[in-house]
């Protein structure tokens, strides 16, 4: 049954950018209420302002997703100005640059804590909420690297692996109730995540900025389209969504070759690299 989001309530986490800005935005669009959360209180602002011209209603929760304590505050807070609870959209993510050997175990567990942690405490939070709606759904971001695993990326990998997993089980454990789980597969997205990466502990710091500057030149999907992919996912209350062209070649090259699919995948991106460098 298709999900009219006229009137719903929607928590969306990591709002104040990138895919999280363009979901507010056309959210709001589509009549949608808004709890907006993040940790960046002055782009939350400017994002709810944006959204605010569709007359919608729309709270802002400053809010680091890493904070287990506010975590289960939030449920409250959103409750108070909303009356109910809809959609759970968990978008908040970081990366982090190097590889296993590179980064501490400090690293990972930001990381993890954020990209994994977060969307698990959020979910459990507000499943009580979501069980009483008519028809509700849990929006769980992945990415391509929740379908392969590449090098220098084993903590973020790692996290979006256990997102897939995590959003895979529960969708299986709530089948027989009136909530769905979405898990989305973005592939590369032109948003400021490479540019705001993380670099571990002991990893060159110059090599690692070559490096981000050089994927930052491989992301081709803009925010705006993946947003609408994400809404159009969520109207249809799909299982799974995959956004990008690259994303759709990953998924078939990896169930191709589950095993050396980083042979035909390591050498396209060695040459896609080679072309935007002479490109300058």
């Amino acid at each position: 049954m298709r999900m009219n989001l006229s009137g719903a309530v929607i928590v969306l986490t990591g709002a104040a950018s990138g895919i999280g800005a363009q979901l507010t935005v056309q959210l709001a669009a589509k009549r949608a209420h808004l709890a907006l959360v993040d940790r960046d209180e002055a782009g939350l602002a400017a994002v709810a302002a944006r959204a605010g011209a569709f007359g919608t209603v729309i709270s802002m929760h400053k809010l680091d997703v890493s904070d287990e304590a506010g975590i289960a505050a939030l449920p409250a807070a959103v409750l108070a100005e909303h009356g109910h609870v809809t959609v759970l959209i968990n978008n908040a993510g970081v990366a982090l640059a190097g590889t296993f050997e590179e980064a501490s175990l400090e690293d990972f567990a930001w990381l993890m804590n954020i990209n994994f942690w977060g969307a698990v405490r959020l979910t459990r939070a507000f499943l009580p909420q979501l069980r009483v709606e008519p028809a509700a759904q849990i929006v769980l971001l992945s990415s391509i690297f929740g379908l392969i695993g590449p090098p220098g990326q084993t903590a973020y990998a790692a996290s979006k692996f256990a997102i897939r997993g995590f959003g895979e089980s529960l969708r299986h454990e709530l089948q027989a109730t009136r909530i769905g789980v979405t898990i989305v597969h973005p592939g590369g997205v032109a948003t400021n995540i490479a540019r705001d990466t993380r670099i571990g502990k002991n990893v060159d710091p110059v090599a690692a900025q070559a490096g981000i500057a050089q994927f930052q030149k491989m992301l081709k999907t803009r925010p705006e389209a993946a947003a609408a992919r994400i809404i159009q996912g969520v109207e249809k209350r799909e299982k799974r969504v995959l956004i990008g062209a690259d994303a759709y070649q990953i998924d078939i090259i990896q169930r191709l070759l589950p095993v050396r699919y980083w042979r035909v995948i390591g050498r396209g991106a060695r040459k896609l690299s080679a072309i935007t460098q002479a490109k300058g």
